[in-house]
């Protein structure tokens, strides 16, 4: 039985919503009040108003049974205390509980606020990753960024809790939460909530049963140089004492030492040795200066903790029979670095100048993998920046994906998404901070795209420009019907390849694909490459190269899709009780 009753007093802030009477012979009575659907109880002679909306999925809280004013929801049998709204179930939240007067046998509800929303949403996004809820966490990040909270908060809340509560360290659900944030800027407003909530709750499913990080503290008194603490970090690094390099970095953050700085120490670490855990070091590291970067800076040591482990364990390339025979990249590449000095030296005045990068990504592609280590070394000679390098490498990896032939094993498709992500991390950390260790990734980077020829054996063609497209964004919108099959990934890599050489609007296809991506179960590798792709593309712009980078990311899209989009249908729901939506009443 409902009714709908509603006036207003100057009482405070209670409306008069029912006749005790119909309360009492109702047992429960649905009431409607501003717009807010309201469940009265009567219970042990008291009568109680809670919102109708169970706010764990929605279901009518009248259909529920309350017993020692313990209301339970039938649907999934979350529990209320009927009095405070206070749930006995973490992954089902507090129902809002009403005040209510009784006065000239009318009953009146308080529809006044009585809680600061925003603190309530930030005290969820915390219950949700510790729980494990990812519901929970889709509705306090759509909650939060509706309020007009910058997304760079509840960004850092994932962020200090990951570093926290993993003692493995960095890894894939950090990853993914900063590739995440770092795509915020490409994507359509209604899209951001989407992308934090599948970062944020990553974060949670990585750390879920797994021991809490317990730092060191740095070293005591007087801090030493951050040259020395460079040579120790390296030095325990090198022998895999974690706990000895964690010291010397969190002294050096302590200390003073700049962001450069730290990013150098790290980076120079990262490539002693060759192209470590295939990439992953480098670009886990990259990430998490991305993420200091999103938050100013705050909690810098315990984000930059986190990096060590996997340094000290990670494989090093020189240790595999691949980088060793039948050629043996090592020591083609132990000879290239002692020429870098010499080179840097030759071409710092012609920096401006070189205009060889055609050229050297042909060799990049080629079969020499001498040829490649000197005309790296010779690029650096005439002129070639450091970040110039590294972007010309970049490309080459971009480009073994857009020519990934099919017929090769699924698994391969990472094995050629390894080294594009691992060079664009080189890239952005070249940008960032240019290095002279750091070189020895781009030269790293540049051996594992030799490594990959095979897997354009042969070569899927490339796009041309050559169909006359009368209105591209009508092909726009056929991506996301051709994602929804499997094996469409030379068909989705033309189409995009259409588009844009028929003058369609690069932004709009980055929010697509930004949009095709988050419809999609969350996927390390996947989330990894559109990131770097974006990132690519956005120091390419308009030209082939920017073109080709995105053909391959449109690809490897479409070789992961469709998945189950479970994890999409946890978001939509959570998206449409906050705009609240009945989902289970009748109308």
């Amino acid at each position: 039985m409902t009714q709908a009753l509603e006036a207003t007093t100057n009482i405070e802030h209670y409306v008069c919503v029912a006749q005790v009477a119909d309360v009492k012979a109702a047992g429960c009575l649905v009431v409607y009040a501003q717009g807010q659907a309201i469940a009265l109880w009567n219970h042990g002679d008291k009568i109680y108003a809670i919102d109708n909306r169970c706010p764990h999925m929605g279901f009518p809280l009248h259909q529920g049974t309350v017993k020692d004013c313990i209301l339970t929801c039938h649907w999934h049998h979350a529990r209320f205390d009927l009095a405070s709204g206070g749930t006995f179930d973490a992954w089902a939240d507090d129902v809002r509980a009403f005040p209510v007067k009784i006065r000239d046998d009318q009953v009146w509800v308080d529809l006044a606020p009585h809680a600061d929303p925003q603190t309530h949403q930030r005290q969820r996004l915390q219950d949700g990753l510790e729980q494990g809820i990812s519901l929970v966490i889709a509705k306090s990040v759509i909650a939060l960024l509706d309020a007009g909270i910058e997304p760079a908060e509840p960004f850092r809340i994932g962020l200090d809790f990951g570093v926290r509560y993993r003692n493995a360290g960095w890894g894939a659900g950090l990853t993914m939460h900063t590739c995440l944030m770092n795509l915020l800027p490409y994507l359509d407003p209604e899209d951001r909530p989407r992308a934090l909530y599948h970062g944020l709750a990553a974060v949670a499913r990585e750390c879920a049963g797994q021991p809490p990080h317990f730092g060191v503290h740095p070293l005591p008194t007087s801090t030493p140089d951050i040259d020395t603490l460079k040579r120790w970090f390296r030095q325990f690094i090198e022998v895999r004492d974690a706990e000895g390099a964690e010291r010397c970095l969190v002294s050096a953050v302590r200390g003073g030492a700049d962001q450069q700085q730290i990013a150098e120490m790290l980076f120079t670490a990262a490539t002693d040795h060759r192209y470590i855990d295939v990439g992953h070091v480098l670009d886990f590291t990259n990430k998490a200066l991305e993420a200091l970067d999103a938050t100013d800076w705050q909690n810098a040591e315990s984000v930059l903790a986190s990096l060590v482990a996997e340094y000290a364990s990670a494989e090093r390339m020189e240790e595999s029979n691949s980088w060793r025979y039948p050629v043996d990249l090592v020591a083609i590449l132990d000879r290239a670095f002692a020429e870098i000095p010499a080179a840097l030296e030759s071409g710092r005045g012609k920096q401006g100048t070189w205009s060889n990068r055609e050229k050297l990504v042909t060799i990049l592609l080629g079969e020499n993998a001498q040829a490649i280590a000197d005309s790296l070394v010779e690029a650096l000679r005439t002129g070639s920046t450091e970040a110039e390098l590294a972007g010309a490498v970049a490309y080459a990896a971009a480009l073994r994906i857009a020519h990934f032939h099919t017929n090769n094993d699924f698994g391969d498709w990472d094995t050629a998404h390894h080294t594009f992500t691992f060079a664009n991390a080189v890239h952005q950390g070249l940008r960032r901070v240019a290095c002279q260790s750091l070189l020895r990734g781009v030269f790293d980077a540049a051996m594992s795209v030799y490594l990959n020829r095979f897997l354009n054996v042969p070569p899927a063609r490339l796009p041309e420009p050559k169909e006359t497209v009368d209105n591209p964004e009508k092909l726009l919108n056929e991506l996301p019907e051709l994602l929804n099959r499997q094996q469409q990934v030379n068909a989705a890599g033309a189409l995009v390849a259409r588009y844009l050489y028929n003058g369609g609007h690069p932004e709009r296809l980055l929010a697509v694909l930004g949009k095709m991506l988050l419809r999609e179960d969350r996927s390390f590798h996947v989330i990894q490459e559109i990131e770097a792709a974006f990132r690519q593309y956005s120091l390419l712009r308009d030209t082939k190269a920017g073109i080709h980078v995105l053909i391959a990311a449109t690809r490897y899209l479409a070789a992961h899709a469709p998945t189950m989009r479970s994890q999409g249908q946890t978001y939509q729901m959570a998206d449409r009780l906050h705009k609240g939506d009945r989902l289970f009443e009748e109308s």
